[in-house]
């Protein structure tokens, strides 16, 4: 396979170095829009039939034929849910003719896909996904708005094969194929958007509003001119241009939610607006875009966690989330040959936590119950800027970006309580998906309790990164097909930060009456909760005696010094690929090049407790690692038309995913403590956790082949099978057997796994009716084995975080005054990870949205949301579903809103 992209790249690369056979040719730019022109569409396939040069129209309508010779032609312009559009050209020497089209013309379909949302939406997607030159999957700006999904995570879940991870019921990270989402490549505007969470990849997209967005796309299969960490695949968000619309447009969205479960009544507002200015030439044009989408989002949780043995916990949060998020996007095109654009994007996603949870240790006369709270506030944030432009000289087209992004995540004053208390009888059978505690009168009131506790802390996250890229193609004939070649280069420069700052206060608690801090019990719809804990007052008593507490300065060293580290990656890539045209028969192949330098600097912290010597020190010690690796990934797209209705494509592509940073980083924690055991024999035990960088990147063969039927009119019905070769996946195992740990009685340390596979069948069928009526159902079944070699010891599980079963089902109707959607998503249960002798499960999760519009004319409509229908809760078990790891209920959530556009 190597060796044949070789052959097809470098006679590519000599058919371009070759003269024209064509002397003087001539260019072709088009445009397709609806009859006012204020719509245009993109993924429409456009063909000069005589010399079988294919292209697509791009999101602002366009499409360029370059190097053509002079003569008559047949120009075909084909989009699902329009009829055909047939026109002869003519082309004349050394010019470029420049057309509009519309799909009016011989169409009676066209307004109903422009004017409402379900069928535009659908009809976009659609048609980028036919015209792609690999397997991908779409939703478009008009689809977006169909859904109730509050932000980018919960728009992609409607996709075939994707899956979202949920964080207090809302969908905050995106799982493709039913893969672990750090496994995906997220960009915005073609720039790379690193992680605000400290220690992971995976970017939270519940931090995009998705108002802000143009369009998703999801790839599946990757081409050589695309980042290699896409193991699972690659989510490119596309901001609103002033090119995808037509002249002056404007919208503004408000909105009010409530949720059931706390029963709060939380805000919404958005707004856009594009415009384009002419100077003089009408092909002179400066395109400004601004969007920005606020709320504030009151709700909670009620939960209950076990760790499957001797331990239950009962948790009440109560949660307020707020987001802001804006874009500005500029554009100016001089001319039809030369674009130039500046692209911003900014969030902000604030996340106020209060939560009480009472902890009970089941030891009989020695059981001990804990009560806690947890207050934080944490903000995120994401900016990202990229500038760019386009050129075409003569047959070449340059393409070049520059951007940097940056992501943080603060965690300023955290305050932590825990109050203790012992010599209650308690009992549980720790059954069922909600274990029940029996608990002796008295457990609930707080005032039996001592305070043992108080944690401060002060944590941040950074993650920024520089990149620029460079882009040059040029479209030739080679051996009398349509062809073109393609090279490039990318530099990405990245910096992770996670800085911990806690201060630990254990003592000096004696005169301090517990009952002081007591409120009202919290409404926790699980059992009995007993007295909560007052916010203010706890807040309001360590402000105030603050410096006469005693602090537990090691514990405070260790945490601190322990979890903080610095982690940098520069990334140079360089591709070359090709592509031809041969009747049906469309090949996209080539290489990409891969040079990760990677460094990771951080402590040894280790605590030293030693009885017998009155001995207790904390001994750091600085670490800091260097590597680098590379790689030469090839790749190939294969897309076959069997018919103008029936296409086929296969992939064979090479990916990659480093790993997470806290895994890699350069981190140990270990406490030694000595004393004399029963027989007066002085033993020590060693504990540690440790990371690992010297972790090797996920490394995946990959396999797709689909098949997709449009049977007219706007819908598809594919069927897929994809195959995944996987290579060192990481999990966590307890590594004190290796020889650089012994003495020590337990080190939990990330390592690389073995191997892995992953196959699976994918279905996806969409039909819309003259009728109205809307069906839509997709489904994945995957199934992944993963073999981990550990002192001899051969375990065989799944890959974790991977969902064998995924899907989605939707029933709709639209007419020119309604607009109804039921949807339900489901994924099936997962392994988490290995927790000593037992597994930890995620159970399968269904639930069930509506959505409703009603049109008051073509610019207004009113709707109304209902999330969560059946109150799906999300539960976690150890090995047997009757065994609580995490029981949470979020209950139903209500929208109602209006929106204006013009």
């Amino acid at each position: 396979m190597k060796f044949k992209l070789s052959i097809l790249s470098s006679a590519c690369l000599a058919a371009m170095l070759s003269t024209s056979a064509y002397a003087e040719p001539g260019n072709l730019v088009g445009t397709l829009s609806d009859s006012n022109k204020q719509v245009y569409f993109e993924g429409a396939q456009v063909k000069i039939k005589e010399l079988n040069l294919t292209t697509q129209t791009r999101r602002d309508g366009t499409f360029r034929f370059n190097n053509i010779e002079a003569g008559n032609y047949t120009l075909e312009i084909s989009y699902l849910g329009a009829a055909p559009i047939v026109k002869t050209i003519f082309i004349e020497e050394n010019k470029t003719l420049k057309s509009e089209f519309t799909l009016t013309e011989n169409n009676t379909v066209t307004e109903d896909i422009v004017v409402y949302g379900q069928r535009a939406g659908q009809a976009g997607a659609l048609n980028m996904q036919r015209s792609a030159d690999s397997i991908k999957s779409i939703v478009s700006s008009d689809a977006i708005g169909q859904f109730p999904d509050q932000n980018v995570a919960e728009a992609l879940q409607r996709l075939p094969g994707l899956s979202i991870e949920r964080d207090q019921g809302e969908g905050r990270f995106v799982g493709i194929r039913g893969l672990d989402p750090n496994l995906n490549n997220v960009t915005v505007n073609g720039v790379n958007i690193p992680s605000p969470e400290a220690g992971v990849r995976s970017v939270a997209l519940d931090v995009f509003p998705s108002e802000l967005v143009e369009g998703l796309e999801v790839s599946k299969s990757v081409t050589p001119d695309m980042d290699a960490d896409a193991i699972g695949g690659s989510v490119e968000i596309k901001s609103l241009s002033a090119f995808d619309r037509a002249g002056e447009s404007a919208s503004v969205t408000l909105q009010a939610s409530q949720n059931q479960l706390r029963s709060d009544t939380s805000p919404k507002v958005s707004a856009s607006y594009t415009n384009r200015y002419s100077f003089g030439n009408i092909d002179d044009v400066l395109g400004i875009a601004a969007a920005v989408s606020w709320s504030d989002r009151d709700f909670g949780s009620d939960n209950i966690e076990s760790n499957g043995d001797d331990e239950v916990e009962q948790r009440h949060y109560k949660i307020n989330r707020e987001r802001l998020g804006t874009a500005v996007n500029l554009d100016y095109r001089p001319d039809f040959n030369n674009q130039y654009y500046l692209r911003t994007l900014y969030s902000q996603f604030s996340d106020t936590e209060f939560r009480q949870a009472n902890a009970f240790t089941f030891a009989g006369d020695d059981s001990e119950i804990e009560r806690s709270s947890k207050d934080r506030f944490e903000e995120q944030q994401i900016f990202s800027i990229s500038a760019g432009a386009e050129h075409q000289i003569e047959q070449w087209l340059l393409t070049y970006q520059a951007g940097y992004s940056k992501s943080s995540e603060d965690e300023p004053e955290a305050l932590n309580y825990a109050f203790k208390t012992d010599g209650f009888a308690i009992s549980s059978d720790l059954l069922g998906q909600i274990p029940q505690v029996e608990q002796q009168t008295g457990t609930t009131k707080l005032a039996n309790y001592a305070l043992d506790e108080i944690e401060y802390a002060n944590n941040q996250a950074n993650d920024k990164e520089y990149s620029f890229k460079f882009d040059l193609a040029k479209d030739l004939t080679f051996l009398n097909h349509p062809s073109q070649i393609k090279f490039g280069s990318k530099y990405r420069s990245r910096e992770k930060q996670q800085t911990t700052q806690v201060t630990f206060f254990d003592g000096d608690f004696d005169d301090i009456d517990s009952g002081m801090f007591a409120d009202t019990s919290p409404e926790w719809g699980l059992g009995e909760f007993g007295d909560g804990l007052n916010k203010r007052e706890l807040r309001r008593f360590f402000n105030s005696q603050r410096a006469n507490l005693d602090v537990a300065q090691l514990d405070s060293d260790i945490e601190s010094r322990g979890e903080s580290f610095i982690n940098e990656e520069d990334i140079f890539a360089a591709y070359v690929m090709g592509k031809i045209d041969i009747d049906q028969l469309r090949i996209v192949a080539g290489f990409r090049y891969e040079k990760t330098q990677f460094s990771t600097s951080g402590h040894r912290v280790e605590l030293i407790e030693d009885e017998l010597s009155d001995l207790e020190q904390l001994d750091v010690t600085p670490w800091q690692v260097e590597r680098d690796y590379d790689y030469l990934l090839p790749s190939v797209n294969v897309r076959y038309n069997i018919s103008e209705k029936l296409i086929s494509r296969f992939a064979y592509t090479q990916t990659i995913s480093r790993p997470k940073f806290e895994e890699s980083a350069a981190f140990q924690i270990i406490e030694s403590k000595t004393a004399e055991d029963d027989d007066g024999v002085a033993t020590t035990e060693r504990e540690a956790s440790v990371g690992n960088p010297d972790l090797k990147p996920f490394e995946s063969d990959n396999i797709d082949f689909t098949i997709e039927y449009y049977p007219g009119g706007i819908g598809v019905l594919s069927a897929g099978y994809f195959y995944k070769d996987i290579s060192n996946f990481v999990i966590y195992a307890d590594v004190a057997d290796q020889p650089q740990w012994q003495g020590f009685d337990e080190v939990i340390q990330p390592i690389n796994g073995d191997k892995a596979t992953l196959q699976g069948i994918e279905f996806s069928w969409l039909k819309t009716f003259e009728n109205g009526l809307l069906l839509a159902a997709n489904a994945t079944f995957s199934d992944s084995e993963a073999v981990t070699l550990l002192d001899g010891e051969r375990f065989e599980t799944s890959l974790p975080n991977q969902a064998d079963r995924v899907g989605n089902l939707t029933v709709g109707y639209e007419d020119e005054k309604w607009n109804l959607r039921l949807t339900m998503t489901h994924k099936s249960e997962n392994l988490e990870e290995i927790d000593g002798d037992l597994l930890l499960m995620e159970d399968s999760h269904q639930q069930l949205d509506f959505s409703s519009k009603y049109y008051i004319n073509q610019n207004m409509n009113l709707y109304f949301n209902a999330i969560n229908i059946t109150d799906e809760p999300f539960y976690n078990y150890f090995s047997e579903r009757s065994r609580n790891a995490q029981y949470e209920e979020y209950g139903r959530t209500f929208e109602l809103g209006f929106t204006w556009k013009m």
